[in-house]
């Protein structure tokens, strides 16, 4: 756990931001090995936390409350064999990328940095890649990324309203004949689309790819990366991501 040290000026409240987010990378990609054995599923309630003095710690959450500093995402290592190791990881560096804003703009308020300095710091945080970023990045180059395109003509961008069943977006190809009205849907469907980013390995969308919605986050994820294919999102009703079962489950 952290020691009572706390940064008072912009740039301390940086260089503790960046020992955390190292540490948290390494967790994450160097010593991913080490840490997925550390989250097992059969202990308590665990959290990633990450130091100034750039090491990573898996560990209980603080029994004080409040906390001294706030707290990492609780209960890590339960979701671990419930979804793939990539896509784990991935909700693991979207909440540790959260957190790591928490402390820095906790730190911020406890010492009254005023809108210029609240300014400064965001805009130094910013100008680094995230640690989703940073992990993505690092498993492309292993070649457990690539987005999976398909060229099938009745691939189906899916996902069903809460109160129906009916796919929202079909990628089918259209013929020659469409009529304005249509083409201009699935113009406008793109557009969308190609806002959207995986849920689970953080890629934006690609035509033609098979993504489906979770009913219950209304997070999008590449089918691939959820392990749900077109056929048999046919048949689901009420679709539920990984994430969020397994955080039913923990309740």
């Amino acid at each position: 756990m952290d020691k009572c040290y706390y940064p008072r000026t912009v740039e301390d409240v940086f260089m503790d931001f960046k020992g955390r987010r190292k540490a948290l990378i390494k967790a994450l990609t160097t010593d991913v090995k080490e840490f997925y054995q550390q989250c097992d599923p059969e202990k308590e309630n665990l959290c990633l936390y990450g130091f100034p003095n750039e090491k990573w710690e898996v560990n209980l959450p603080a029994e004080e409350v409040p906390p001294e500093l706030p707290e990492p995402v609780l209960g890590i290592n339960f979701a671990r064999d419930g979804m793939r190791k990539n896509v784990w990881l991935s909700f693991i560096a979207v909440h540790s990328d959260a957190w790591l804003h928490a402390v820095a703009f906790y730190f911020g308020a406890r010492f009254g940095f005023d809108k210029a300095d609240r300014n400064r710091l965001f805009n130094m945080i910013n100008d680094l890649p995230t640690i989703l970023e940073v992990v993505a990045g690092a498993a492309k180059k292993k070649g457990k990324e690539k987005p999976s395109v398909s060229n099938h003509n009745n691939n189906k961008f899916k996902s069903k309203s809460k109160g129906g069943s009916e796919p929202r977006y079909s990628k089918a190809k259209q013929s020659k004949d469409d009529d304005d009205e249509g083409v201009g849907l699935e113009e406008e469907d793109k557009d969308e689309n190609d806002k959207s980013m995986c849920g689970a390995c953080g890629e934006k969308y690609v035509a033609d790819e098979f993504w489906i919605c979770c009913d219950i986050c209304d997070t999008w994820f590449h089918g691939k990366c959820v392990k749900i294919t077109p056929a048999r999102a046919e048949h689901i009703k009420q679709y539920k991501c990984p994430f969020c079962n397994s955080r039913r489950a923990r309740t």
